[in-house]
């Protein structure tokens, strides 16, 4: 069997994926590649739904539209005893009610924490579905709404389906009429769904963001993808809805549209009202949660909740090669990173009378020279081993994981490029060849935790699940050369470090400002030329007129000249005449 060296042990090259498999996976799952979920087997209208759900509504308040809501799921096409409703009452006063017209299988809890996220984790635990379908407290389904959505997840257990809402302005009814498009028309589209969808193709063509699809209003989800996901961020004040769509698609979630899954939201979303305090609100906190918005991370230097990258660094490699891999990554153009050191950190007693005869000297000193650094985090041999998003002590919610071995010197615009490559292909795996010799092949990896995630969640038993990653989202190999890595042992630059940088930057401004004076002095130099050739043309304009007239004068004398010369001619021919008769 072959091996590969990845700078920390080897492991094979071809291993089984049994052991990452979640319990219940269905081994025929279809495997959609990046977002196209085309590829689904979706069942026609004669299927046999199998899939129980629960429909988890959190309600403050509202009683009128919460009464329609539970009317619109009473009469869903989806089938009754697979269906259960968990209504969550966040503290309204007076407290809700259930109507009498309902789904059977109906329970009111309360929740006193308030908060739509809170109540929603409140409805969760307590649903017993395969799935869960989020439906905000004014959202009437469509009879077939929920049966659209179910018919994704008889297909695939990683789905979440979103319906299209459209926003009516219509009274509300005394009673949920039996024609809903009749009453509730006209009503506006959920347009930034609408935009996003039709730009991407239906979410298909490697969209960078799917998971802003997830919104709570009208979602539904599987109910293993959320245990591995999590559930929704209490502590945001906003974006809950969007910070959970992003753990789903790191847990490996296909984001599918369904405009057969239809529902009228009963007036305008806050968010419709008041979109850029929203907004404000939101960003101040997603930031830090979400990487994928990277528009939302400009500052330079400042550390995130949840990182860009996180690099791993096998720490038992020896001071000096782990710690010129680990500067060089921390000095390199991508600041929103994290190293991972493992090493058996917990075992270390420092030798205080004879430190340098010291057995464990090494880890000793890459100890205490990362103990303290913000963006290096010690963590126990084996924690970081395993692949993106699997167990470990790197965050799932981080989207890329670089397997870097020790020794091993990126350039300081390397990892950006890896991630510029992987980003742009829609791949989920990048391999990058540093050595190839006898004793085998020593290789870094660009990990997508996304890509892994959805392959744990299709990979068949035994099937390595480089390949499976491979026909999920894609693997290339590049080589180390081309994409600037060095080592150790050559003779490797110093990280700049930020006082260089800002030195250099200061420099590099000067200079720009130097060539943009020059460029000006030029500018004023080529109007003056133009200036004077102007003139110059103006001036051979005239001579040119003054030629003319004195070609013309020049003429008229040689006229004048020729009439004189005949004219004397005439006069001599007379003479003679003259002459003769006078002789005669």
């Amino acid at each position: 069997m072959t091996t590969v060296r990845d700078g920390s042990a080897e492991h094979p090259e071809k291993q089984g994926a049994e052991s990452r498999l979640p319990a219940g996976r269905s081994a025929s799952a279809g495997r959609v590649r990046g977002n196209d979920y085309r590829v689904l087997d979706v069942p026609g209208e004669d299927f046999t739904p199998a899939m129980t759900v629960s429909v988890v509504i959190p309600a403050y308040g509202g009683q009128r539209e919460l009464d329609l809501v539970l009317t619109a799921l009473a009469r869903q096409t989806y089938p009754a005893e697979l269906t259960e409703v968990v209504v969550v009452d966040n503290g309204s006063e007076p407290p809700l009610r259930l109507p009498a017209e309902r789904p059977a299988a109906t329970r009111l809890i309360g929740c006193e924490r308030p908060g739509r996220a809170a109540a929603r984790n409140a409805g969760l635990a307590a649903a017993t579905g395969e799935v869960i379908h989020w439906l905000d407290s004014d959202v009437v389904l469509t009879p077939g709404a929920i049966e659209a959505h179910m018919r994704w997840h008889h297909a695939a257990p990683y789905a979440v389906v979103t319906g299209y809402l459209r926003f009516t302005e219509a009274a509300l009814p005394a009673e949920l009429p039996a024609d809903l498009d009749a009453y509730f028309e006209p009503a506006e589209p959920h347009a930034w769904i609408v935009d996003l969808v039709d730009r991407t193709d239906g979410l298909t063509a490697n969209p960078q963001r799917p998971f802003s699809l997830h919104v709570g209003g009208a979602t539904s989800v599987n109910a293993r993808l959320i245990a591995a996901a999590g559930p929704m961020d209490d502590d945001l004040v906003l974006g809950q809805d969007t910070e959970m769509g992003y753990r789903l698609w790191q847990a490996g979630a296909v984001f599918v549209p369904e405009p057969a899954a239809r529902a009228y939201h009963l007036g305008p979303t806050m968010r419709m009202r008041d979109k850029q305090p929203i907004d404000r609100v939101s960003h101040a906190f997603v930031a830090d949660r979400i990487p994928a918005y990277r528009w939302l991370r400009g500052h330079p230097g400042r550390q995130w909740k949840v990182p860009y990258v996180t690099a791993v660094v096998d720490g038992t490699a020896g001071y000096d090669p782990v710690r010129a891999s680990v500067d060089a990554l921390l000095a390199g153009t991508v600041p929103d990173v994290s190293v991972l050191l493992t090493g058996p950190w917990d075992t270390l007693d420092r030798d205080r009378r004879a430190p340098l005869k010291d057995p464990a000297l090494e880890l000793v000193l890459v100890h205490g020279h990362y103990e303290h650094e913000g963006r290096v985090r010690l963590a126990a041999t084996g924690d970081g081993g395993g692949h993106a998003g699997g167990d470990g002590a790197v965050d799932q919610a981080v989207p890329y994981v670089l397997r870097l071995p020790a020794g091993w010197i990126p350039g300081e615009d390397t990892l950006a490029r890896l991630l510029d490559l992987a980003r742009d292909e829609g791949l989920g795996l990048v391999n990058v060849l540093l050595r190839e010799s006898a004793e085998g092949v020593v290789t870094a990896r660009l990990e997508r935790a996304a890509a892994f995630a959805r392959a744990r969640l299709v990979a068949a038993p035994g099937e390595d699940l480089d390949d499976a990653v491979d026909t999920v989202s894609g693997v290339v190999w590049v080589d180390g050369d081309t994409y600037g890595f060095t080592t150790f042992t050559t003779e490797a630059r110093t990280p700049q470090g930020r006082r260089g940088a800002y030195r250099a930057g200061i420099e590099a401004r000067a200079e720009v400002e130097r060539l943009t004076a020059e460029a000006e002095r030029l500018r004023g130099q080529i109007a003056k030329w133009k200036e004077e050739a102007g003139r110059w043309r103006k001036s051979a304009v005239e001579l040119r007129r003054e030629v003319g007239t004195l070609r013309r004068g020049v003429a008229a004398a040689e006229r004048a000249a020729q009439a004189q010369q005949s004219l004397r001619t005439v006069v001599s021919a007379t003479r003679r005449a003259l002459r003769k008769r006078l002789r005669g």
